[in-house]
């Protein structure tokens, strides 16, 4: 009994398809190795700290600006504290905010954490009217149970509510 068809030309595709196999995967796999340093993972600041994410890994960060947090430095550094309900983190921000940036309402940041444990943001994005919130936080904060609704999420957080790190 034998697993080959009886056509030539069969066992000629199949002898095609068994050499092109291995190279295809080869190249996948090359591919995915170049990539592996591209790639940003979304993270909530709950899920950065279980998560332990490593200083100097570039991730986004989202979740709600903490009410009473933004502190602006001279120059154009400005700080703030993004939070959800499990942990807080302080982000670190070099440039422009956007123009519908405020307290209370969600951003993603993308950037990375120091040795500090302070996440320098690289880039912040804000969301743009009163219904739309980051695809990335919603589903965080639902996966959570800390959001529920199809507007804003409510504007609970503030520096009482969550705990410090």
């Amino acid at each position: 009994m034998t697993f080959l068809p009886r056509s030539r030309t069969a066992r000629r595709r199949l002898m095609v398809v068994a050499a092109a196999a291995p190279v295809l995967l080869l190249a996948v796999g090359l591919v995915l190795y170049g990539l592996r340093d591209s790639i940003s993972y979304f993270y909530t600041p709950g899920q950065a700290r279980a998560a332990h994410v490593q200083a100097g890994r570039s991730i986004q960060l989202g979740g709600l600006v903490v009410k009473g947090s933004l502190d602006r430095h001279s120059g154009r550094d400005i700080s703030f504290v993004v939070a959800d309900r499990i942990a807080q983190s302080k982000v670190a921000y070099k440039g422009e905010l956007p123009d519908l940036f405020r307290e209370g309402q969600g951003i993603v940041a993308t950037g990375a954490y120091d040795n500090d444990g302070v996440f320098v943001a690289s880039q912040v994005l804000a969301k743009h009217d009163e219904k739309y919130m980051p695809r990335e936080v919603a589903q965080a904060l639902k996966a959570q149970g800390e959001w529920r609704g199809t507007g804003a999420p409510p504007a609970y957080v503030t520096a009482s509510t969550v705990g410090r790190p």
